[in-house]
């Protein structure tokens, strides 16, 4: 993962871009030696929000057998009504 300070990448921030949207780089940026941020691709993001997604899935279903409404919810059930 290549690391780039702020300062480098607002001054060649269409090179810096190409970089992550074409050359599926991820670059973190840093000022003053602390990172402060990620630029990733896009495909990069869809996977973050993915697992993200399946997390919050398997708690909400542990919430709902702790609740003592075991079997009462399917996934699929569960899915639709979050809108998945």
């Amino acid at each position: 993962m290549k690391r780039l300070p702020a300062s480098e990448v607002r001054d060649n921030f269409a090179d810096t871009l190409n970089q992550v949207g074409f050359g599926k780089e991820r670059i973190v940026l840093h000022r003053r030696g602390k990172d402060l941020a990620a630029i990733v691709p896009l495909e990069d993001l869809a996977l973050l929000e993915e697992l993200e997604n399946r997390q919050d899935l398997k708690d909400a279903h542990a919430a709902l057998i702790e609740a003592g409404e075991k079997g009462t919810t399917s996934l699929a059930a569960l899915k639709k009504e979050l809108n998945l």
